[in-house]
């Protein structure tokens, strides 16, 4: 016993192993207290592995859900989710940073770098003071979404419980959890303009990395904007523009989805459909219904998910783009690879490399592995685990009939997907000492 506590006493806890530790700690927590009977509207427990899946789903801000939200939950049930969707979102760190700062509490280097780490900074600079601001514009921007929802909800679910409705589903939307106390998503409001355009924008907020805001709040100016928050909001417009094109270009007939509707209802849902594949998890629409290829397209947008430092999943639209760019560069013979005049390392394209090959990796090891679990088509299965990776939260109906296996495989899904799998690996793998020499360059053919 002495020599176990020895070991784990020599275990370093490096920052991405506490942020690691620290949202599964965060995720048992939530465990426990969803798998009470006063969690649930029946007063009846609904046992571990339905907690723990709904717990993940909720710390990670995924929204795949085993039960309505809305009709199985009580109201201590929906607090606990809530809660643990509000503190998932904006990170570990970020909450207990907050704590510290209001007893008075100094912020140590550690605690910094875990914070570096968390919102995905590239120096030590300013972080408590980024830090802050996360936290207040968070709070500025869920508490105005909550307002602009309540002049619809309050109408029609009465004072008290459109209020309810009006703060969960701003905290959801903006942390692009997906969520919903509707007991339908957003179907029944699929041509209700102001409901669908405020969830957007909160949707896309959360998504841009809180660096973006900072960077917008500064200038006024595009050119002026730093590098990332450039490519950010060029990535973000037209992965928006080519999904609301892609999706009313393949669902316009297709009767099952927005093939019956008007045409001004037709350009809502499919712009609300652009923005929450990529890692919110509301629907206005059956996902059920769409036509095979949208859900391959679907499939797309959920991988790539949101930004760097932002409440969004994915591998993040910079991975993304730097990618795309580095292709061109190589099929144009450029020796660099540039953007808006400015050079990226080579730094920053290995480790994109490296983040899209190890969650294309996961995808496919889990997906092949719940078709043996599953009784289910594979697409779906795709489907289901793309939007665990990504902490989307759309489904296709398959999650309330998973196995348990099924729902552990989804559940460390969300859990790696929020986490990070460079995260992952860097907090779990052995990480080998600089070598003192570098082996002769050796030729291969590729391609």
């Amino acid at each position: 016993m002495n020599s176990l506590m020895e070991r784990l006493k020599m275990i370093e806890l490096n920052p991405p192993r506490v942020l690691a530790l620290g949202f599964a700690s965060l995720i048992i927590i939530g465990t426990i207290l969803l798998n009470l009977p006063i969690a649930t509207q029946s007063g009846e427990s609904i046992g571990f592995v339905n907690a723990l899946f709904t717990a993940a789903s909720a710390v990670c801000v995924t929204g795949l859900v085993v039960v309505n939200t809305a009709e199985f939950w009580s109201m201590f049930g929906q607090s606990v989710i809530l809660i643990l969707i509000q503190i998932g979102g904006l990170g570990v760190m970020t909450m207990a940073t907050a704590g510290a700062l209001i007893v008075g509490k100094k912020i140590t280097l550690r605690e910094r770098l875990i914070i570096k780490e968390q919102l995905n900074q590239s120096s030590m600079t300013g972080l408590v003071r980024l830090t802050i601001y996360v936290l207040l514009s968070t709070f500025a921007i869920e508490a105005f979404g909550a307002l602009l929802l309540s002049f619809k909800f309050i109408p029609m679910y009465g004072f008290l419980t459109g209020i309810w409705q009006s703060v969960f589903h701003s905290i959801s939307a903006f942390c692009n959890a997906g969520f919903d106390i509707t007991g339908s998503s957003l179907s029944p409001f699929v041509g209700d303009l102001g409901i669908n355009m405020v969830i957007s924008v909160l949707v896309i907020l959360g998504g841009l990395g809180f660096s973006v805001f900072i960077d917008i709040s500064n200038f006024n100016r595009f050119k002026r904007f730093k590098l990332h928050t450039k490519f950010v909001l060029t990535i973000t417009a037209m992965l928006l523009g080519f999904g609301m094109i892609a999706f009313m270009f393949t669902e316009f007939n297709n009767p099952n989805t927005i093939g019956n509707m008007n045409f001004s209802n037709k350009l809502i849902a499919s712009f609300f459909q652009s923005v929450v594949p990529r890692t919110a998890g509301f629907n206005s629409v059956n996902i059920g219904g769409l036509r095979d290829t949208t859900v391959f397209l679907f499939i797309i947008l959920m991988f790539i998910g949101g930004s760097p430092g932002s409440t969004a999943g994915g591998v993040k639209t910079t991975t993304f783009g730097t990618l795309i760019l580095t292709t061109i560069s190589v099929i144009r013979g450029e020796k660099d690879v540039t953007l808006f005049k400015r050079r990226i390392g080579d730094n920053i394209i290995n480790r994109s490399l490296a983040i899209v090959t190890v969650g294309i990796t996961w995808i496919i090891i889990v997906s092949t592995i719940l078709t043996i679990t599953e009784d289910a088509v594979f697409l779906d299965l795709l489907f289901e685990t793309t939007s665990a990776f990504a902490t989307v939260g759309l489904s296709r109906g398959l999650t309330p009939d998973l196995s348990n296996v099924g729902k552990l495989l989804i559940t460390l899904t969300m859990y790696a997907g929020r986490v990070g799998p460079l995260t992952m690996a860097f907090a779990f793998a052995q990480r080998n000492k600089l070598s003192k020499y570098r082996y002769a360059e050796g030729t291969i053919i590729v391609g």
